[in-house]
């Protein structure tokens, strides 16, 4: 699995009578744990607590089971959906000599019926299917997804992090201009550092000090603020720190790398090195596809149409490409990626949002073979300092 070209398909030969197999249908209550045993006719299901002991526990009953049935089990595989419960049981099956595999959810055929049937058991039958025929590999039956370990996952927790705090602190001072809003106050700013020494002298439309508990509620709004604010410089600091002290190391010097291209800051390279680029993929057509880059065109008959991007990726990549773009054409206005936009828009009306796609597309590929050959994109401006 730790290959890239292993997640559509299986490599290893498949051997149904020594091979265990079983799929868990995970929720935050209950797991029910389907499986196909060797040397036993019915198909087996087990509704558990979601407890990990108790699943190693089931799986060695069944692979005895199936030793007193004549079976020697050689191989044990389990797949489930990745979904809340992330990827610290597949971790934890391998680590026990378990094959463990996470099935990336839409990857699974289902039936189109307007009103279809759903249960538990019903998931794992689908489940099955689709698992059995990945591990025969056959393709288009199903995708993995790629187990990152413990560390990989943790180094996404900042920026991660980062982003929800922006997103709180901008509803924190939206909810605070509103509030003055209906009392006709517009040109206070609620972010500046000072603002809570000026509460007391704002004045409303009608030449009124603010009544008490709207000033309450604003300092209290303004306490959050400044909590949530200073928990954001905590972590660009702590970004920062960790950079500095290891500059070489390899995700440390990608972002480096990154953060050296003149419009690309350490926030962006960062987001963009622990989401995507240190993922091992394949080829630039699958670097487009996890960022969900790419069209999808619907055809039928004499009918073609493109119905716009896939949406299938990362969106925290395919929002923050997109960002990049736009500050692209301002940044590096010489190079071949922005002369390329200028010259497909520049006489074409309603363009420009389409095609800034096409340049995100054109421009995560390009950044992407920059940080595995150090390939510049030709015309691209690094910082004096880079």
């Amino acid at each position: 699995m730790s290959q890239a070209n292993n997640l559509r398909r299986c490599h290893t030969t498949l051997d149904q009578d020594s091979s265990l197999i079983a799929v868990v249908e995970m929720s935050q209550s209950s797991w029910l744990v389907a499986g196909i045993v060797p040397g036993i006719s019915r198909q087996p299901a087990k509704k558990l607590k979601p407890d990990q002991t108790a699943l190693l526990g089931l799986l060695r009953r069944w692979q005895d089971e199936a030793a007193k049935a004549g079976r020697r089990i050689s191989r044990l595989a389990v797949a489930f959906e990745a979904g809340r419960d992330g990827f610290w049981l597949a971790r934890w099956l391998r680590a026990r000599g378990i094959e463990a595999y996470v099935i990336h959810a839409t990857s699974i055929a289902v039936s189109r019926e307007h009103r279809r049937a759903k249960t538990d058991r019903l998931d794992t039958e689908l489940l099955k299917r689709a698992f059995i025929g990945w591990l025969r590999g056959e393709p288009n039956h199903c995708s993995m997804v790629q187990i990152p370990s413990l560390e990989e996952e943790d180094a996404k927790r900042p920026n991660r992090e980062r982003e929800s705090l922006v997103g709180e602190r901008t509803r924190i001072v939206n909810r605070m201009k509103s509030l003055l809003a209906r009392l006709g106050i517009r040109d206070f700013k609620p972010a500046l550092r000072k603002a809570p020494e000026h509460l007391a002298t704002l004045r409303t439309a009608e030449a009124m000090q603010l009544p008490p508990n709207t000033l309450a509620e604003l300092r209290r709004d303004m306490a959050r603020l400044r909590f949530v604010m200073d928990q954001i410089t905590e972590i660009e600091q702590a970004r920062l720190d960790r950079i500095a002290q290891r500059p070489e190391e390899g995700m440390h010097a990608m972002i480096r790398v990154l953060a050296g291209v003149k419009g690309i800051g350490v926030e962006t390279a960062d987001m963009l090195v622990h989401e995507i680029f240190s993922r091992p993929l394949r080829d630039r057509r699958a670097v487009a596809r996890y960022a969900g880059l790419t069209g999808s065109p619907d055809e039928s008959g004499g009918r073609r149409r493109e119905k716009g991007l896939a949406k299938a990726g990362n969106a925290r990549v395919r929002r923050g490409m997109v960002q990049i773009a736009w500050r692209f054409l301002v940044f590096q206005k010489d190079s071949a990626l922005s002369q390329w936009f200028r010259f497909r828009t520049e006489n074409a009306r309603g363009t420009r949002k389409t095609m800034i796609v096409a340049l995100a597309r054109k421009l995560l590929i390009a950044l992407w073979r920059f940080t595995r050959t150090g390939e510049l994109p030709e015309g691209v401006v690094l910082r004096a300092s880079a």
